[in-house]
């Protein structure tokens, strides 16, 4: 007994020491940095032109990428859990390859395939305008990352989902656009929610994928995550820091109320 309470004592002292090390200490040290230099620098710092019309630009294209993922990723996982069809278990393993690609690789193809060379930057610009280096390929870059988010939020809500409440609605004279905004949708808007929310997060700090195809123009395609980059790169730390910390503290309240959410979805 003696050895089993010193061996659960020493796993949970590991794992809160690795959670210390590598979460909590950088996140104190991206605080600390961002004030180094006081109160009135961060906010100098924060305000900025180029620093706020960068986080300005980035909040609204991942608003629009959250919109676009909330659409189209509501419709793939009511496909992928309502019809069977040949295909349908590779596309659902598909569904999670953002997570498992580089974003480097993410942003090179999104290159390759909206670049001039391509058919389709070829036939944007025989229309007038270009997607390359725009505010489009950001968004492109910001959906194809974030894609899996809101599928997977939906998928479990779906799969537990009662037929005898559809089919209630059926025998009471519903049609089956009436069911599914009157007893599917309400099953699935906390998932849609939490999902849109996590797309929210994501695309706010991504870099890998963006930095490729944006073109970095200041207050024009000049996004956080790159305005981060640069700011390091012309040794302002104390720069980077603050918008850093500003981007931290939203993906903190989002991700704490999607914790909520879930908690309370799981005790009611």
């Amino acid at each position: 007994m003696l050895r089993s309470r010193w061996w659960s004592w020493g796993f949970r002292s590991a794992v809160m020491l690795y959670f210390v090390l590598l979460i909590v200490f950088p996140i104190l040290g991206i605080y600390g940095q961002s004030l180094s230099d006081g109160w009135n620098a961060f906010i100098r710092n924060l305000t900025e032109p180029i620093a706020w019309k960068a986080v300005m630009l980035t909040v609204k294209l991942a608003l629009i990428a959250t919109a676009v993922n909330v659409l189209i990723g509501t419709m793939a996982a009511w496909v992928l859990i309502r019809y069977r069809f040949p295909g349908r278990s590779f596309l659902n393993s598909l569904v999670d390859l953002p997570f498992a690609l580089p974003t480097a690789v993410v942003g090179l193809m999104i290159l390759l395939l909206l670049g001039p060379r391509s058919w389709v930057g070829q036939g944007a610009e025989r229309l007038g305008f270009t997607i390359l280096f725009h505010e489009p390929a950001i968004v492109v870059a910001m959906v194809f990352v974030t894609f899996p988010f809101v599928i997977r939020a939906i998928q479990p809500l779906l799969e537990e989902l009662d037929p005898s409440e559809e089919e209630a609605s059926y025998t009471l004279g519903a049609s089956k656009a009436k069911t599914f905004f009157r007893v599917i949708l309400p099953s699935m808007v906390p998932g849609i929610v939490s999902g849109a929310m996590l797309v929210f997060s994501r695309s706010l700090a991504e870099f890998g994928a963006v930095v490729l195809v944006a073109g970095n123009i200041p207050a024009k395609t000049l996004v956080a995550s790159v305005y981060i980059f640069g700011e390091i790169e012309s040794d302002n730390p104390a720069g980077a820091a603050a918008v850093s910390v500003l981007l931290l503290t939203f993906s903190f309240v989002i991700l704490w109320i999607v914790n909520y959410m879930q908690t309370r979805r799981t005790n009611g």
